[in-house]
């Protein structure tokens, strides 16, 4: 077989740049290194992927282009923010990832639900994120505040680094779990995760608010994305999405993590797989305590609102 073509797809400008000192080829090898690994969390669930294009900026895709081949499996579904229908890829197998690579799709961001969506989220999920500068040993002090607020609840997650500057907690719920309810207790375990420690993370929304602490990103629900484990990131060194043990968290930072060292790191093992905690249900108290909590983004919209009236004012 050319090296050009794998699995029926042909694979062009493999040497072309890509992005920071990566080539296609090296974009193209390395999701073919992991394809084993990475497909089964793409496999059912609609998939957003970040697309960079000789000349242009990075873009999100989420609707597949007309030329899709008729062989890629998709998913229609109601967008409400543009009012449309939105036919989305269903990554089921290692051919519709090649085909994603050849299309310089370097990001990989499922739903945290399946196409089944009567079924619920799949996963309860927040998203670590350090403040702007600051190093990588404060946000894991962080995830250890929610790792304890998980066991507060009788909970078990896993943790993966974003490929960005932060991590993600993953939760796996058993299925039937609504949509309002799961997401009412990610905000609840954020703010339980705030109180054992304030000093170190944060629930407020807006930037100006966090005062240099890690924020914990409770609305990772519903239809949202979330990068995916193995995925690479548009970041310096084109890094991965990288699962990590609990008590490795500590001795990594995110760098340590890209197209180019993560095949021999996973040693043909795939962690992500292997940490993932049975599916829980979620406590009823939980529930009840994040339906009292509201809805960050919600509040941040009208606070943003309201000082910028303030400041309206002022001038």
């Amino acid at each position: 077989m050319s090296d050009d073509e794998r699995d029926g797809v042909k694979l062009t400008n493999l040497d072309q740049p890509l992005f920071e000192g990566a080539t296609k080829r090296d974009l193209v090898d390395y999701l073919d290194a992991v394809a084993d690994r990475l497909v089964p969390v793409l496999a059912n669930r609609p998939l957003s992927v970040i697309r960079i294009l000789r000349g242009q900026d990075p873009f999100m895709q989420k609707n597949l282009p007309k030329y899709t081949p008729d062989w890629v499996k998709r998913h229609g579904m109601w967008a409400e923010t543009s009012k449309r229908q939105v036919s989305y890829a269903l990554c089921d197998d290692r051919r519709t990832l090649l085909w994603f690579a050849n299309q310089r799709a370097v990001e990989y961001h499922p739903t945290l639900m399946t196409a089944d969506v009567d079924a619920g989220p799949t996963h309860l999920v927040l998203d670590l994120d350090p403040p702007v500068g600051d190093d990588f040993a404060h946000v894991v002090k962080a995830a250890v505040l929610v790792r304890r607020a998980l066991a507060d609840s009788g909970l078990v997650g896993t943790v993966k680094t974003s490929g960005s500057k932060g991590v993600h907690i993953f939760v796996p719920l058993v299925p039937g779990q609504g949509f309002e309810d799961v997401a009412a207790a990610t905000r609840a375990l954020a703010v339980r995760a705030e109180r054992l420690d304030p000093s170190v993370a944060t629930t407020a929304y807006l930037v100006e608010d966090r005062e240099g602490k890690v924020f914990l990103d409770s609305t990772r629900a519903s239809g949202n994305t979330v990068a995916a484990a193995y995925s690479p990131r548009l970041r310096p060194g084109l890094t991965v999405s990288f699962p990590v043990a609990w008590d490795d968290l500590e001795n990594v930072v995110p760098a340590d993590f890209t197209v180019h060292t993560a095949p021999d790191l996973l040693g043909g093992k795939d962690p992500w797989a292997e940490s993932m905690p049975e599916p829980q249900t979620l406590p009823a108290d939980l529930v009840e305590h994040g339906h009292t909590i509201p809805i960050a983004r919600v509040v941040a919209m009208h606070e943003g609102k309201r000082r910028a009236r303030e400041r309206d004012r002022k001038d």
